[in-house]
C-alpha cells in the first residue's frame, strides 16, 4: 500500500474495509482516482471474519457430517465421525487467512494507502485519523458496517452473541439461541448437525418472518425432525446461571431445562458511533441507519454510504454492487442509474438451505389481489428417499396477470443455494410461467420441479 505519511489529500476516504468499502476502493482506484482506506480491524468486514464465509464454512462440515450418516445407511462402511473443531477451525481460518492477504496484495498493487485506523468527519472533505492525521477528498464512502446486539436482559452478559460462534473450538452438548432470522436458523442448523442437542427459541410464530410462511413452516418441520426443539412464541425474558448450566426464563416466568451454551441472535444494527456524523450534517433515520438517495448519497453532497450502516437489504452483495455501480458515477463517466433492489436473491444455509427471490405469496396477493396463481411442488430429494430420511423440500412460484409473470420463487431444498442464481437472472428478464413450461426439465434433478410445476 501507498504510505499514508506521503500525502493528506485524496480523491477517495473510504471509511471502512468491509466488503462495500474494498469494493468501493478498488473500483475507484481502478478509475485512477486516488484513494485512501481507513479500516482499524481485519479486512473483509462481517462477511469475511464472522459472517458469510466463517459461516459457509461451519455449514459445509455440518453438510459433511450429514452425509457420512447417510451413508452408513446406504450401506458404506462407517462408524460414527465426529468433527475435530480444532482442526477444521485451522482449515477455515487457513482459508479466510488467504483472503485477507489477497487483499493485501490487490490494496498494494492499485495504490490504495491502507491505514489502520478509525476515521471521523470534521466535514463533508475531511476526515481525522485516531492518530490525529486529517485528511481530506473530493468524495467520502462510508462503508462501517453493523455489529451483532446484546439484548437488553437479565442475564444477557452470561450468554453469547452469534459473532462468539466463531470462537469455538468444540460443539457444546446442549445449546440454546434465541432469534429467529438468518443467523439464529443457520447456526441452529449447523450445531445440531455437529452433534449438539438444539433449543430454538422464537418470540414469534414462526421462523424467517420475512419469508414465505409456507416455506418457513416446512423448515420448522424438516428441523423438528432433525432433532431440533423449536419453541414458538417463546420471548426470553431473563438467562441465569444453575448448577449444571445456565437454563432460560420465558414470558410465563417458567425456566427452561440446563443447557451448556446459549446464543444470542436477536438483530444487528449498523457501526455508526464516533464516526462524526453531525459535524457532517449527517442526522440518522428512525432505525438509527444512515438515509442515502437511491444513488447512495447521503444529505451531505460529497459524501456516501454503503452496506450494513444504510437501510439497503444486509446483503454483501448489494453493498458490492451499490459500491461499484458508485465509483463507476465518480470517477468513470458511468450513467445516474440507481441500483434495482426490487428482485434481490438471497439464500438462507439452513439445513436444507432456503433461496428466494422476489414476493412471498402473502406479498403478491397484498399488491396484486385475487391476480395471483401460485404453484407449489413438495417433494422428497432422491438421497433423502432412498436413506429413508424425513427430510421434505418445498419449491413454490408465485405468478400474476395473464401472462403469469413469476414474480416469486422460492425454494427450499437441497442445493437450493445453487439452483436461485440462474433462475434469479430469468427473473430479471421477466420470466412467465410457460417461459418455464416451455423448457426442457433435467431428470432427475430437485431443480426439475421448478419447470414441471403445474
Amino acid at each position: 500500500m501507498t504510505d499514508a505519511s506521503a500525502h493528506t489529500d485524496f480523491d477517495l476516504i473510504v471509511i471502512g474495509g468491509g466488503s462495500g468499502g474494498l469494493a468501493g476502493a478498488f473500483r475507484a482506484a481502478g478509475h485512477g482516482a486516488r484513494v485512501a482506506l481507513l479500516e482499524p480491524g481485519a479486512l473483509g468486514g462481517t462477511c469475511v471474519n464472522v459472517g458469510c464465509v466463517p459461516k459457509k464454512a461451519m455449514w459445509l462440515a455440518a453438510e459433511v457430517a450429514g452425509k457420512l450418516r447417510q451413508a452408513a445407511v446406504l450401506g458404506f462402511e462407517a462408524s460414527p465421525a465426529t468433527l475435530d473443531w480444532t482442526t477444521f477451525v485451522a482449515h477455515r481460518e487457513r482459508y479466510i487467512e488467504g483472503i485477507h492477504a489477497g487483499y493485501r496484495r490487490r490494496l498494494e498493487a492499485a495504490g490504495i494507502a491502507l491505514m489502520p485506523t478509525r476515521g471521523r468527519l470534521l466535514d463533508a472533505h475531511r476526515v481525522r485519523t485516531d492518530d490525529g492525521l486529517v485528511l481530506s477528498a473530493s468524495h467520502v464512502l462510508i462503508a462501517t458496517g453493523g455489529h451483532a446486539v446484546r439484548p437488553d436482559l437479565a442475564g444477557a452478559e452470561l450468554a453469547g452473541l452469534s459473532d462468539d460462534f466463531f470462537a469455538w473450538r468444540a460443539a457444546p452438548e446442549r445449546v440454546a439461541i434465541v432469534g429467529a432470522g438468518y443467523v439464529a436458523v443457520e447456526l441452529a442448523g449447523v450445531l445440531q448437525a455437529l452433534g449438539s442437542h438444539v433449543s430454538l427459541r422464537v418470540r414469534g410464530r414462526r421462523l424467517l418472518e420475512s419469508f414465505d410462511a409456507e416455506i418457513s413452516d416446512q423448515l420448522a418441520e424438516d428441523y423438528r425432525q432433525s432433532g431440533i426443539d423449536c419453541r414458538f412464541a417463546t420471548a426470553t425474558t431473563a438467562i441465569e446461571r444453575v448448577d449444571d448450566g445456565l437454563r432460560l426464563r420465558d414470558g410465563n416466568g417458567e425456566w427452561s431445562e440446563p443447557v451448556d451454551a446459549v446464543l444470542l441472535a436477536t438483530g444487528r444494527r449498523p457501526n455508526v458511533q464516533g464516526l462524526g456524523l453531525e459535524a457532517a450534517g449527517i442526522a440518522l433515520d428512525a432505525d438509527g441507519f444512515i438515509p442515502v438517495d437511491a444513488f447512495n448519497g447521503t444529505a451531505v453532497e460529497g459524501v456516501y454510504a454503503v452496506g450494513d450502516v444504510t437501510p439497503s437489504p444486509a446483503l454483501t452483495p448489494v453493498a458490492i454492487a451499490a459500491a461499484r455501480r458508485l465509483m463507476d458515477r465518480l470517477f468513470g463517466g458511468g450513467p445516474r442509474k440507481a441500483l434495482v433492489l426490487d428482485d434481490v436473491p438471497t439464500v438462507v444455509f439452513s439445513h436444507p438451505p432456503i433461496g428466494r427471490i422476489g414476493l412471498t405469496e402473502a406479498q403478491a396477493r397484498e399488491a396484486f389481489g385475487d391476480d395471483v396463481h401460485v404453484l407449489r411442488a413438495g417433494f422428497r430429494p432422491m438421497l433423502h428417499a432412498l436413506a429413508a430420511s424425513p427430510q421434505r423440500s418445498l419449491f413454490k412460484i408465485v405468478c400474476t396477470g395473464a401472462d403469469r409473470r413469476v414474480v416469486g420463487l422460492h425454494l427450499l431444498g437441497d442445493a437450493a443455494d445453487e439452483m436461485l442464481q440462474g433462475f434469479a437472472v430469468a427473473m430479471r428478464r421477466g420470466i412467465t410461467l410457460d417461459d418455464l413450461h416451455d423448457t426442457i426439465a433435467i431428470h432427475p434433478t430437485s431443480a426439475e420441479e421448478v419447470v414441471l410445476m403445474r
